[in-house]
C-alpha cells in the first residue's frame, strides 16, 4: 500500500493507480449476493449462538421476502425500514428489499419513538421490519400508531436461535419478549415469505438508491445519506482488496451493529464478497463475545475502541484463546495509543485503525493489516479513493503546502447526496480550482469537516475536528439534538452540550444550562429528566447549572468558548 514520495502537484493528495477502477465495475447488491451464493451456496454465512444459516438458505429467504413485498404493493424506489438488532433475518430483509427494487432505511434500535417517527416520516418509509423483543416492538407499535407507516413485519427472536435455546428463552426469559397484537397492519416475518419468485426489477447500480443511512453530518440535523448500489458494492470490494487473507478461512465477529454504516460495510457486505461467515451477536455483550470467540475461533474482530477496552478490563479475556485472529479493526472513534499498545501486547494481534463516514459508504482509509503500521494515523486511502486537503477558510482551494487542511474525499463509495436536502448536499461537496490533473477535473470532493495532514507516503493523520459531534463508544451524538430536548424543561433557559473525555467511552456528553428566573431546579434532577427522554448513547453524565453561558459577539451561544473553559482546549 505504501508509495514513494509524491511529486508536485500531488503534495496534498494520495492517489492509487487509475487501473484500480477496473476492479470495481458497476454491480448491484443483489448481484453481489447472488454471485456469492453461486460460489459458496453451502457455506455458512451466519453463525448465531451455535445455529448456522447458509448462503443458499438466506438467499432463498431474501427472494421470498422480495416476492412478499411485491405482493404487498411495494414498488421500486419505495422505502423499507429495518429496526433490528443483529439477528439472522437482517440479511434477507436487507438484500430482499433491494431485490424488490426498494431502498433500505436503517434505524438504530437505540432510538426513542420520537426519533424513529421523525426519520420514518422524513424517509416516507412504508414498511418496518423489527423483532418481538420488548426493547423494540413497543416502540415500533407506537410509531405505527402515530405515523404514516403502513405495516410492521415482525420476526420471532426465539425462532432464530438453536431449538433448545429458543425454547429456554421462551420459558425463562419471556419478559424480554412482547406478544404480537392481532391486527391487520402487523404481519409476522414468516408470513411475508412468499413461495413465488420475485418479479425481476431493473437496477442501475450507479443511480439506483440501495440505502438511506441517517447521519447528523456537519450540522447535527439528521439527514439521510443517499447510497447507491455501486457505492456499497464498491466499498465492500475496496475493503476486501486490502485484506491479504481474503482467500483464506474467513470468520468475522459481528458484534458491531449492522444498522451502522461501519458494520454494514466492514462486516456484512465485505463478508459476502469474501465468502466468509459472520458470527452474529444481537449486541455487544462481553460474555457472549468471549463465548463466541471460544466457540468459533474467528479470524477478524472489528469494533470500536470501547469494545477493545472492555475486553482488556474483563478478567476472563486474558485466558481466552485468540490464536486464530489475524487482525482486529478499530473504527468509529479515535483509537488511543495506550489502548492499542496494551491490546497488541496482550493478544499478539494487530489492532488496525481505519476511518470512514456515512457519506462515503463506510470506509475511506485504513492502516494495512501487515507491514508498516502508523499508530495515531487513519492509514492510507482505500484503492480508487483519493484524499486531498483544502484550505480551512476556502474549500475551493488546496491547503497551503505543508499546512493542515480540511480533508476531502473522492471515490466510488462517495454518496449521491442527502435525501430531500439538495442545498445541504451541495454544501457537503466542493470543487477545487487549480492543483493539476486529478484535482480540478470536475471531481466533486466530499468535505469531511476533519482537519488533517497527509504525509509523503500517503498516511493521513486527523489533527482536529471541525464538527461539534461527540463520539460515544463509536456512536455519534449531536449536541444540538440533546440541547433541543433539555430546553423543553420548564426551568431551563439556555443549554449547551459538549463532550467530556472519558476513559471507557472516549467521550461522554455533559450539559451546561442557565435557569429561568424563579424556576429553581437541581442538576441531578435535570440530568434524570433529560436522560429519560434521549437515547442511551445521548445520556449526559451531569447537568451543570451556571449563571451564564458564553456567547459570541453577536449573542449566539459559544460552544467553542465553553469547551475552552471546561477542558482548557
Amino acid at each position: 500500500m505504501s508509495v514513494s514520495k509524491l511529486p508536485e502537484p500531488w503534495r496534498n493528495i494520495y492517489a492509487h493507480p487509475t487501473d484500480w477502477v477496473q476492479h470495481f465495475p458497476p454491480l448491484s447488491l443483489p448481484e453481489m449476493f447472488a454471485e456469492a451464493v453461486q460460489a459458496h451456496g453451502g457455506r455458512p454465512l451466519v453463525e448465531f449462538f451455535g445455529r448456522t444459516y447458509s448462503y443458499a438458505a438466506l438467499h432463498d429467504a431474501a427472494r421470498r421476502f422480495a416476492a412478499g413485498l411485491q405482493a404487498a404493493g411495494i414498488k421500486p424506489g419505495d422505502r423499507i425500514g429495518l429496526f433490528l438488532p443483529n439477528v439472522p433475518i437482517y440479511i434477507p430483509a436487507y438484500y430482499g428489499a433491494m431485490l424488490a427494487g426498494a431502498t433500505v432505511v436503517n434505524f438504530s434500535p437505540l432510538y426513542t419513538a420520537a426519533e424513529l417517527e421523525e426519520q420514518v416520516a422524513d424517509s416516507d418509509t412504508r414498511l418496518l421490519v423489527t423483532v418481538d423483543l420488548a426493547q423494540l416492538l413497543p416502540t415500533a407499535l407506537e410509531v405505527l400508531r402515530d405515523s404514516r407507516l403502513e405495516r410492521l413485519i415482525v420476526g420471532r427472536f426465539c425462532r432464530m436461535l438453536p431449538r433448545l435455546q429458543g425454547l429456554a428463552f421462551r420459558l425463562f426469559r419471556r419478559s424480554l419478549l412482547t406478544p404480537l397484537p392481532r391486527r391487520d397492519d402487523v404481519t409476522t416475518w414468516d408470513a411475508m415469505l412468499h413461495p413465488a419468485e420475485p418479479e425481476p426489477v431493473p437496477i442501475d447500480p450507479q443511480q439506483t438508491l440501495a440505502l438511506l443511512q441517517y447521519t447528523g453530518g456537519t450540522t447535527g440535523t439528521p439527514k439521510g445519506a443517499m447510497l447507491s448500489h455501486q457505492n456499497l458494492t464498491a466499498n465492500a470490494r475496496q475493503i476486501a482488496a486490502v485484506d491479504p487473507h481474503k482467500d483464506e478461512r474467513d470468520v468475522i465477529i459481528g458484534a458491531l451493529p449492522l444498522f451502522h454504516v461501519f458494520a454494514n460495510g466492514c462486516v456484512l457486505n465485505r463478508t459476502v464478497v469474501n465468502g466468509g461467515c459472520i458470527v452474529m451477536l444481537p449486541r455487544f455483550h462481553i460474555g457472549q463475545l468471549l463465548a463466541a470467540i471460544r466457540r468459533t475461533r474467528p479470524t477478524t474482530l472489528p469494533g470500536v475502541p470501547t469494545m477493545f477496552q472492555a475486553l482488556l478490563d474483563d478478567p476472563r479475556f486474558e485466558g481466552t484463546d485468540m490464536s486464530a485472529l489475524r487482525v482486529c479493526i478499530s473504527g468509529g472513534a479515535p483509537l488511543s495509543a495506550p489502548l492499542k499498545e496494551r491490546f497488541e501486547a496482550l493478544t499478539g494481534v494487530r489492532l488496525c485503525e481505519g476511518y470512514g463516514l456515512t457519506e462515503c459508504g463506510g470506509v475511506a482509509s485504513t492502516n494495512p493489516y501487515e507491514g508498516v503500521d502508523r499508530p495515531g494515523s487513519i492509514g492510507q486511502p482505500l484503492p480508487a479513493t483519493r484524499m486531498a486537503l483544502v484550505d480551512k477558510e476556502d474549500a475551493s482551494r488546496l491547503a497551503p503546502p505543508g499546512e493542515p487542511g480540511e480533508l476531502v474525499i473522492a471515490g466510488p463509495q462517495v454518496m449521491q447526496g442527502y435525501w430531500n436536502r439538495p442545498e445541504t448536499a451541495a454544501s457537503a461537496f466542493t470543487d477545487i480550482a487549480g492543483g493539476g490533473a486529478g484535482i480540478a477535473d470536475g471531481t466533486h470532493w466530499l468535505r469531511t469537516g476533519d482537519i488533517a495532514v497527509i504525509e509523503d507516503d500517503g498516511y493521513v493523520r486527523i489533527v482536529d475536528r471541525s464538527k461539534d459531534m461527540i463520539a460515544v463508544g463509536g456512536f455519534k451524538v449531536f449536541p444540538s439534538q440533546v440541547e433541543a430536548v433539555l430546553v423543553q424543561h420548564p426551568a431551563v433557559k439556555e443549554a449547551l452540550v459538549i463532550g467530556i473525555p472519558e476513559t471507557y467511552h472516549g467521550e461522554t456528553p455533559r450539559a451546561y444550562v442557565t435557569l429561568k428566573e424563579g424556576e429553581p431546579a437541581a442538576g441531578d434532577e435535570l440530568r434524570e429528566w433529560l436522560n429519560d427522554r434521549v437515547g442511551k448513547h445521548e445520556r449526559v453524565d451531569a447537568v451543570v447549572i451556571r449563571v451564564a453561558l458564553p456567547k459570541t459577539m453577536i449573542g449566539k451561544l459559544d460552544r467553542k468558548a465553553l469547551r475552552q473553559e471546561a477542558l482548557g482546549d
